[in-house]
């Protein structure tokens, strides 16, 4: 077989793989994924010496939340997972609503065992901000991404603080740790925002408050991000 036609088998094979995992999350509705992106949250930080550490809550711009990151069934790497984010309020004091992404590709912790991974990501810097904000990005390539530390403190990792535009975390069967996922793309998820807020809005109209209408099913996972990263005034 020549190379020509391996490589022509290889984008239609990755191409099938992206579809069969696309119609996984067919039928599951934006309101449920929101849910489960609560729940996810809500067990990481159940345990505070493996959570994320509330200083880096406490310090990060947005938060990207990715439940049930899914390995495409035709072909090795087409992962494919459907989460929301939320970034701070000008006030700098409060989150704001979810807005929905897509990522694709990028290696979640299959490792770890499963065939199901959630993923987090924490925004540190302006920079990181607009990277995600954008109509597609790829960690590693235009924002730099490193493995997240987990526990009560994080004061070893300043320097990975500093450094990092985002932070990245994975769990798969129980096991929750900091992981590197260069390689993934995130877009926007238009179709889940339009399901959840009733219109057409952008990502960066919702986490910047200008567009003013909620989502019923995002007021949990704000409250709770409230809880989990307050800072002290």
């Amino acid at each position: 077989m020549t190379s020509q036609r391996l490589r022509k088998l290889g984008i239609t094979c990755a191409a099938a793989g992206a579809l069969s995992a696309g119609m996984m999350f067919a039928e599951e509705s934006a309101s449920s994924r929101l849910k489960a992106s609560t729940d996810v949250m809500k067990q990481i930080m159940a345990t505070p010496d493996k959570a994320i550490p509330k200083e880096l809550l406490q310090s990060c711009q947005c938060i990207v939340i990715v439940p049930g990151m899914k390995k495409g069934a035709f072909i090795v790497g087409a992962n494919y997972g459907r989460g929301f984010m939320m970034c701070r309020l000008a006030s700098g004091t409060g989150w704001s609503a979810p807005a929905a992404i897509k990522v694709e590709g990028g290696s979640f912790g299959f490792q770890i065992g499963g065939s199901e991974t959630d993923a987090v990501m924490l925004v540190m810097n302006a920079g990181g901000v607009e990277k995600l904000l954008s109509s597609k990005f790829t960690l590693g390539a235009d924002a730099s991404v490193a493995a997240g530390p987990v526990g009560r403190t994080s004061s070893a990792n300043t320097d990975l603080q500093m450094n990092a535009q985002i932070l990245s975390y994975s769990r798969s069967r129980g096991v929750f740790a900091g992981i590197s996922l260069d390689g993934a793309t995130l877009r926007p998820d238009d179709d889940a925002n339009a399901e959840l807020y009733g219109t057409e809005v952008t990502n960066r109209e919702i986490v910047t408050g200008t567009k003013t209408r909620k989502s019923a099913a995002g007021i949990k996972l704000t409250a709770d991000m409230n809880k989990y990263s307050l800072r002290n005034r």
